[in-house]
């Protein structure tokens, strides 16, 4: 039997665990802030809404006020580790001012991209799976 292969996982087959660990915490964001998107957009899709309110409903887990409650609710589920990551994704230098956001959840809110970046390009898609069957129960404004 043929084994199955993930389209995306084959894109960059040369990316090593220490070439993860030499990017930047604004680099595993950039990663972070689409698994994290498309996680959250799959997800609504099983919720059966209409198209017009899938974006009103995203918008609910993708701001950054909501990212930065979630990487609260779940830092006592998080390793040493991963708090590391989403601590090193927090105090990362960034160029530009959120439009729509306080500046301290914003930069809570790449700490979580920076971590979902992360577990991503490490391939740890069980530990992915965990933290978002958690972020898909907690209840945001």
């Amino acid at each position: 039997m043929e084994k199955e292969t993930n389209l995306f996982r084959n894109i960059n087959t040369k990316l090593s665990g220490e070439d993860v660990n030499m990017l930047s915490p604004l680099q595993l964001a950039y990663i972070g802030d689409a698994v994290y998107e498309l996680f959250i957009r799959t997800y609504l899709l099983k919720k059966g809404l209409p198209v017009k309110n899938l974006h009103k409903e995203a918008t609910k887990y993708v701001k950054a006020k909501a990212q930065s409650q979630i990487v609260h609710i779940l830092e006592d589920n998080l390793s040493e580790e991963e708090k590391n990551i989403v601590k090193r994704g927090r105090n990362a230098k960034t160029n530009s001012m959120p439009k729509n956001a306080d500046m301290i959840d914003y930069k809570y809110a790449t700490g979580l991209e920076s971590l979902m970046g992360y577990l991503y390009l490490t391939e740890q898609d069980q530990r992915l799976g965990q933290l978002f069957e958690k972020i898909a129960h907690i209840e945001l404004d």
